[in-house]
């Protein structure tokens, strides 16, 4: 590992996943056995099909302190200004999640990640796994976590669509928009904190944002532009316009998503940590840290983490399976906010 510094009909699974979110999860003792499943359960919400090996859960357990009982989210719809596909505007959906006592509490802002799939981005439940709130809630941080526009009960139209394409045979055919998906996941990620810091349970002086995925690079577009209240960020495998199944390790125009992140760099001020495993099969092993030195060039407080691989999984899956990889530098991050 290593650091940088810088200033339809239900399928048998899918019945059991659906018990486990009914019943078992919200027992107030949860098992590390049933934790595992419910973290399936949670990876299958985000379409992401994949076994869970107990190692995996070990690490998840690890990383979340026991928060007793069920926690489920308050859903509150955010308007989002003109987003809609005439000009209209758009009832953001987001969950909600409070640590106990009565506040204000410091919160953070969690924006989700993307699939190159229509279907799947139609049908995201919830935008963040139930682990990674728990680990939040055990610091006395509470959760915004909204679905974009274009995503799940939101819905409207697909405002994040960059035209990057990746041919059959691996090969990025088209220059992708970066900036225009740098500005329209800025603006949404701008409308749910204005909402943020007007609730009363919030302490609007201090608002963490993290990402993960597009949702990482969403979140330092938003950084760049000095956001009110915020005073730290992180960054899970955050980029743009991967898809390995057609290029594993290796996204479309990398160069240019290197420019449009250092140019974000020159106005970002807040302190930032990034977080990648090396085997991350959407951007590889180097495009990371060539992000991140562009980025840190212009002077921004930010630490880059390159997390060792995760055996047998994708690596860009570093914050659902590694939280013995990043939770002790989440940890030190969160404390050194004063948090």
């Amino acid at each position: 590992m290593s650091i940088t510094h810088a200033s339809r009909k239900l399928s048998p699974i899918r019945r059991l996943v659906a018990s486990l979110e009914t019943n078992a999860c919200k027992q107030p003792i949860v098992t590390k056995a049933i934790l595992m499943a419910c973290f399936f359960a949670t990876l299958i919400g985000h379409s992401v099909f994949l076994s869970v090996p107990a190692e995996a859960a070990e690490a998840l357990a690890q990383a979340t302190a026991p928060i007793s009982g069920s926690i489920e989210p308050e859903i509150v719809s955010i308007t989002v200004p003109d987003a809609g596909t005439f000009g209209g505007d758009i009832d953001m959906r987001a969950e909600i999640y409070k640590p106990a006592g009565i506040g204000p509490f410091p919160t953070l802002i969690f924006s989700h990640g993307r699939t190159a799939d229509r279907l799947d981005r139609a049908n995201l439940k919830h935008p963040i796994p139930k682990g990674h709130v728990r680990y939040w809630l055990a610091k006395g941080i509470a959760v915004v976590a909204p679905i974009r526009v274009g995503y799940g009960a939101t819905g409207g139209p697909d405002l994040e669509a960059s035209g990057a394409f990746i041919n059959a045979t691996g090969v990025c055919t088209s220059k992708p928009d970066f900036p225009h998906l740098a500005k329209v996941t800025r603006d949404i990620t701008l409308t749910a904190l204005a909402w943020t810091r007007a609730q009363p349970w919030v302490d609007r002086d201090r608002i963490l944002l993290e990402g993960q995925s597009v949702g990482g690079f969403a979140t330092i577009a938003t950084v760049a532009a000095q956001p009110p209240g915020v005073i730290g960020y992180i960054n899970f495998a955050g980029g743009a316009a991967g898809w390995p199944d057609r290029a594993p390790g290796h996204s479309c125009d990398q160069e240019q998503l290197r420019e449009v992140i250092g140019e974000l760099g020159k106005t970002a001020k807040i302190p930032g940590l990034w977080l990648y495993a090396k085997n991350d099969q959407y951007w590889g092993p180097d495009a990371p840290g060539d992000w991140y030195r562009a980025f840190a060039a212009g002077g921004s407080p930010t630490e880059f983490v390159h997390a060792a691989e995760l055996p047998g999984h994708d690596g860009h899956l570093l914050m659902y399976y590694g939280g013995k990889l990043w939770s002790v530098h989440v940890d030190r991050f969160v404390k050194a906010l004063g948090l």
